[in-house]
C-alpha cells in the first residue's frame, strides 16, 4: 500500500503532538483553511452568533471616535483578518490613511480578499502578509517608519492562553510607531446565550469544528471518520471561556504520520477555547503587556468590547 502524502508537515507535527497528549487537544489556528474561512465566515451570519454583528453595530457607532486614534498617513495593520468584512468600517472612516495590511494564516482566503479591497479602495495601498500572528510577524519594509494601529477585532484573542495573549500584546507594542490597538472582546454573560453562539441549531459550527479533521484527512493522510466525532460546546465558569471539542462516539483508531492514534467511547479532542473578558480581566492582560487602556466602548447590553488600547511604559 502506497504511504499517505504529507502536504503539511507543520499540520502533521503540531497534530500528533495534540493527540498523544492527555487530554487530547488540535491547535485551534488549523481551522482556517479555504474551507474553514468561509464556514467561519457563515457561522458570522448566525442569529445564534452575536459577537460579529455586536461588535459590527460598535465600530458603525463609533467609528468617528475610533478615528482619532489614527494619524494621517499610518497603515492599519489587522492580525487575522479573514474576509476583512467589519474593516470596511474603519477604511471608510480613515480618507488619510496610507495602507492597509492584511495579516492571515489562509494564503488562497486573503489574496482574494485583497484583491476585492483593491477594486473598493483603488486609492490604497493593500499590502496582505501570510503569516501566523501567534509567530513573529514581519511587516512590509515600507511600514518600518510610518505610524501603525493594529486592528484585531472578533474577540481572537479569547482564544488564547492568558499567557500567550500577553505574549501576542507584547510583540505588537514591540513593531515600533504603533500609536494604538483596536481590540474586540467578547464579555462574560449567560452560559445559554454563549453556548447557544458556538454550538447553532444549524450545525454550521459543528462542520467548522469538525472541518479540521476533514483537514487531517486531506493533508496529513489521516483516516477520520467524521461521523463517528460529534461536536460539543461547553461552558467553563472557573476559566471564563467557552470550549469547543470533538467527541469520539465510540471506541477507535486512527492512523496518520506513521502514529496510531487511541479513542475511547466519549474521549474529547479539545479543539478551542473562547475566553470571555470583564474590563477588569482585559486590563489587567493589557497592562501587563505594556499598553494603557484608553477607550472601552460597549453595546447597550454590554456583551462585547472594543477596547482602544495605547502604549505605555512596561511595568518594572
Amino acid at each position: 500500500m502506497d504511504k499517505p502524502v504529507v502536504e503539511n508537515q507543520a499540520l502533521l507535527t503540531s497534530a500528533l503532538a495534540g493527540l498523544r497528549a492527555t487530554p487530547k487537544t488540535l491547535d485551534s489556528k488549523w481551522f482556517y483553511d479555504a474551507t474553514g474561512s468561509t464556514l467561519f465566515e457563515e457561522i458570522t451570519q448566525l442569529e445564534e452568533y452575536y459577537p460579529t454583528r455586536t461588535e459590527t453595530a460598535i465600530l458603525r457607532d463609533q467609528a468617528a471616535r475610533l478615528a482619532r486614534h489614527v494619524p494621517a498617513g499610518a497603515a492599519l495593520v489587522e492580525l487575522g483578518s479573514g474576509a476583512s468584512l467589519k474593516t470596511r468600517i474603519l477604511l471608510d472612516a480613515l480618507p488619510e490613511l496610507a495602507a492597509y495590511v492584511p495579516l492571515d494564516i489562509s494564503a488562497g482566503f486573503l489574496a482574494r480578499t485583497a484583491d476585492g479591497l483593491r477594486a473598493a479602495y483603488p486609492g490604497l495601498n493593500i499590502s496582505p502578509v501570510v503569516a501566523d500572528f501567534m509567530q513573529s510577524v514581519t511587516l512590509p519594509p515600507t511600514l518600518t517608519d510610518r505610524p501603525k494601529v493594529a486592528f484585531f477585532p472578533g474577540s481572537t484573542l479569547g482564544n488564547l492562553a492568558p499567557e500567550d495573549a500577553a505574549d501576542l500584546l507584547k510583540r505588537v507594542r514591540d513593531w515600533g510607531h504603533v500609536e494604538a490597538f483596536i481590540l474586540g472582546v467578547d464579555l462574560v454573560k449567560d452560559p445559554q446565550t454563549l453556548i447557544l453562539a458556538y454550538d447553532d441549531p444549524q450545525g454550521v459550527t459543528a462542520a467548522f469544528n469538525l472541518n479540521i479533521l476533514a483537514r487531517l484527512n486531506r493533508e496529513v493522510g489521516a483516516d477520520f471518520a467524521l461521523d463517528h466525532f460529534r461536536h460539543e460546546a461547553r461552558w467553563n465558569a472557573k476559566a471564563a471561556r467557552i470550549e469547543m471539542h470533538l467527541i469520539s462516539t465510540i471506541a477507535q483508531r486512527v492512523q496518520f504520520g506513521g502514529a496510531e492514534i487511541a479513542f475511547s467511547a466519549g474521549e474529547s479532542i479539545h479543539t478551542e477555547n473562547s475566553r470571555k473578558y470583564t474590563r477588569a480581566s482585559i486590563t489587567q492582560i493589557a497592562e501587563a503587556a505594556g499598553w494603557r487602556l484608553d477607550s472601552f466602548l460597549t453595546d447597550p447590553k454590554q456583551w462585547f468590547g472594543v477596547c482602544v488600547l495605547t502604549p505605555s511604559l512596561y511595568p518594572a
